[in-house]
């Protein structure tokens, strides 16, 4: 049963990071190292397909930064998340709990609640906003009819 307490999965290897980001980036979807690496690519990146393959056995457990980086581009969050001992984990957990819940429409609007006077951190407003313009471009979409839009 669900408490609503959702914890953050242990995240302490590279593989474990990059598995629970194919789950949580690309849900209910199989990503190869070729779709992956092409991402990479069409992202400014560079990384093998064969090279994540490698990262997904567990074969690679300490990859240059230039890698971290490709991760980073190639799942759309801060590449530091990869690194070990990484402070980001929780963000990025947090930013992927709050972005499934805004999908679910558990969360409607944003309020800005127990903030200190430095308010939201601008990364955080930046991908807050973004997920809110995203909300609303959706509800833009044009009719199947094409149809002027509402």
């Amino acid at each position: 049963m669900d408490s609503g307490d959702e914890r953050a999965p242990e995240l302490r290897t590279l593989r474990q990071k990059v598995e629970y980001m194919v789950e949580k980036t690309f849900p209910g979807r199989k990503i190869s190292g070729r779709v992956f690496a092409d991402l990479v690519r069409e992202r400014g990146g560079s990384l093998s397909h064969s090279y994540f393959s490698n990262i997904l056995a567990g074969k690679v457990t300490q990859p240059s930064e230039d890698i971290l980086k490709a991760l980073g581009l190639g799942f759309g969050v801060d590449w530091r998340f990869f690194k070990e001992e990484s402070e980001v984990v929780d963000d990025v957990v947090a930013g992927l709990q709050f972005l499934a819940k805004r999908r679910t429409g558990e969360i409607s609007g944003l309020a800005g609640r127990g903030l200190d006077e430095d308010g939201l951190p601008p990364e955080l407003l930046q991908f807050a906003l973004a997920l809110l313009q995203d909300a609303k471009d959706k509800d833009r979409q044009p009719p199947a009819d094409g149809g002027p839009r509402s």
